[in-house]
């Protein structure tokens, strides 16, 4: 798809409008998940891409945060509809979005448009076959460490693709399956979270800020 009403023929979208760090911004996403789903098997490439996490915004508000010259080049990892990358993108910094799923990286585009940043690099990443041009200063990325089957992958990309004095920036909700992924980096990189809370009218969620540096 060309341009934003081929897109908006394509799919059945609504509208999310977001305030972060005293910007606003529009999101298209899906009505619904169903024609994403597998009947035959639904937990199959489960459409986890098709919701705004929470975790997203915090990653966005952190790289928002972070001064263009520090954060230097971004690489986004599993940006889903590309929240966090096109709020960096709209504050200055240079960023990569990339996903693997092809709807996602439909919504990404469409989005990046909607908020002004058309140009964005949006493209497709696998994991377990990273191919991708260059290294980067910034490898962050959002609910990321969703399946354990997708780790190993995921060091082995943070590895790669990551500058030797660079970072890499993950927010994610806390859970017990994430531990097996720190015990493995650990062995490579130095690590530091931070436990952020995000209030909505009577909910409280807490997120989990991480950030690590080779050792």
């Amino acid at each position: 798809m060309d341009t934003l009403e081929e897109f908006l023929a394509a799919y059945d979208t609504v509208e999310r409008e977001m305030t972060i760090k005293g910007r606003n911004y529009r999101f298209r996403v899906p009505q619904t998940i169903d024609r994403f789903i597998d009947p035959e098997d639904p937990l199959n490439d489960f459409p986890l891409w098709a919701k705004i996490w929470k975790a997203s915004w915090v990653l966005a508000g952190h790289l928002v945060d972070m001064p263009v010259e520090e954060a230097g080049s971004i690489l986004e990892v599993g940006a889903g509809l590309g929240v966090a990358g096109i709020v960096a993108a709209s504050r200055g910094h240079r960023v990569t979005i990339t996903e693997y799923d092809e709807n996602a990286l439909a919504f990404a585009r469409a989005n990046a448009v909607i908020n002004g940043c058309g140009g964005l690099n949006i493209q497709r990443l696998d994991w377990h076959t990273p191919v991708i041009e260059g290294r980067f200063d910034t490898i962050a990325g959002s609910e990321v460490l969703y399946h354990e089957r997708h780790f190993d992958a995921l060091l082995n990309l943070f590895s790669g693709f990551l500058k030797p004095e660079g970072r890499i920036v993950l927010a994610m909700k806390p859970r017990r399956s994430i531990m097996g992924f720190f015990d493995s980096a650990r062995e490579v990189f130095d690590i530091g979270m931070k436990k952020i809370e995000i209030k909505a009218t009577d909910e409280r969620t807490a997120v989990y800020l991480c950030r690590m540096q080779r050792k």
